[in-house]
């Protein structure tokens, strides 16, 4: 296959989409389940290196509220190394050359991207439905990429250990797909690792997050994403046109708060958020309020034999800091960087597979444990009287020394393992 086709010559719908509307059963060399980040990530990356590729996503759109729309600037690297970052970067966005938070009513500066070693040292704020476009778009110029929408897995084929396809429902009939490789990348409530028996190790659910939207105003803070307000239970992202806003509850608590009613409510938002208390008016009721609770978990092994899961998959974070989207694409570069040359070659095996694990296996646990070191932290805190409406003690550090607001920005904006792309064919 040419990598350089000119996109112009490639159909939007490729004569080989359009066949599944006739063909129920088909094969491919790696099927991806699970149309997000690290799925597509990952499928644009075969494709490019000329592997036969196809993504298989339930949903029929993208279109989801209060995704995670932060891009790091690990995956900005990660495009700019694929040649799409300035293309990327043309879509409405935002940008977070620094986060901020409210100690002692002063605003203090506790992740600063301005030293890391890559091209963009920022963190974009995007809608993720754009950015999933846009790789979808850019996958799709390749013959080789297949992406089935409205397709939900319902069932692996197994010959004696190993997986060796999937069967899905689809908008045209229920279809068989063949394949040397799964991949599982269907987030934290995977399917797919549920029907291998996967064993899943959790470190509980400490907390909830409420979203909502308010409007945005000339004269409300400059800040792109950061915590406000003396709990530092607020979180504030500029969407340019309004904010998103995230209220952090106890675990179960939620049903209680309902039972208060809505101007309660907004009383407790009110203490903790740096707006204007007639803005809240605009949180009419608890339909404009999204619960997403909060867990921390990993496979303890990550794959079985044709079989392999990544991203929220594999490991499922907790929002701080918004490092799980780019974990995930993480985890996709390095899979690519690994399974290419064998699945192009037919000699894919368990060990390239446990390679991936390996691979990603220190950052997963590493980042999983300082966020199970803050919320001990936190615990801590509520547990003392005194102290229970304070800041979380590493932003007390950082606020009492500044240089570790670069440290943080590196772990934020880089993570424990960037992965880098090892074949940057041009498009």
């Amino acid at each position: 296959m040419n990598l350089e086709t000119d996109a112009a010559s490639i159909p939007e719908t490729s004569e080989r989409e359009e066949d599944v509307a006739t063909k129920r059963e088909i094969s491919t060399t790696c099927a991806i389940v699970g149309a997000g980040p690290a799925g597509l990530m990952l499928g644009l990356m075969l494709a490019r290196a000329g592997i036969d590729v196809t993504v298989v996503e339930k949903h029929g759109d993208f279109l989801r509220d209060f995704r995670g729309d932060t891009i790091h600037p690990s995956t900005l690297q990660v495009m700019h190394e694929l040649g799409l970052a300035d293309e990327l970067l043309l879509l409405p966005h935002t940008e977070a050359r620094k986060l901020h938070a409210e100690v002692g009513g002063k605003n203090i500066t506790i992740a600063d991207f301005s030293w890391l070693p890559t091209k963009n040292r920022f963190i974009a704020f995007m809608p993720q439905w754009e950015f999933l476009d846009f790789l979808a778009r850019e996958a799709k110029r390749y013959p080789n990429f297949r992406l089935l929408m409205q397709s939900e897995v319902t069932d692996l084929i197994i010959q004696g250990d190993r997986v060796m396809g999937l069967r899905a429902r689809t908008a045209d009939g229920p279809l068989t797909l063949n394949t040397s490789l799964i991949i599982g990348a269907d987030g934290r409530s995977s399917t797919t690792r549920r029907l291998a028996g996967l064993e899943v190790e959790s470190f509980g659910s400490p907390s909830e997050v409420l979203w909502m939207k308010l409007s945005h105003a000339a004269s409300d803070p400059e800040q792109t994403m950061g915590h406000a307000g003396p709990r530092q239970g607020f979180v504030m992202i500029d969407r340019g046109d309004y904010w998103q806003c995230g209220y952090i509850v106890r675990k179960g608590t939620y049903a209680d708060i309902k039972a208060g009613g809505i101007e309660a409510f907004r009383e407790m938002v009110a203490a903790v958020s740096p707006l204007p208390r007639e803005r809240l008016q605009e949180i009419r009721s608890f339909d404009d309020v999204h619960l997403l609770s909060v867990r921390i978990d990993r496979l303890k092994q990550w794959w079985c034999p044709g079989l392999l899961c990544i991203g929220d998959a594999a490991h499922a974070m907790s929002p701080i800091g918004g490092v799980g989207v780019n974990l995930a694409i993480q985890d996709a570069v390095a899979a690519a960087n690994i399974l290419t040359k064998p699945l192009k070659e037919g000699r894919l095996s368990n060990a390239h597979l446990a390679a991936v694990e390996l691979r990603r296996t220190f950052p997963t646990k590493a980042t999983q444990k300082l966020q199970l070191m803050m919320r001990s932290d936190r615990r801590k805190r509520e547990a003392n009287e005194k102290t229970r409406t304070g800041p979380p003690g590493f932003v007390l550090g950082i606020a009492r020394w500044p240089i570790l607001a670069h440290l943080s920005g590196r772990l934020i904006g880089l993570g424990f393992r960037p992965e880098h792309v090892r074949n940057r064919t041009r498009r």
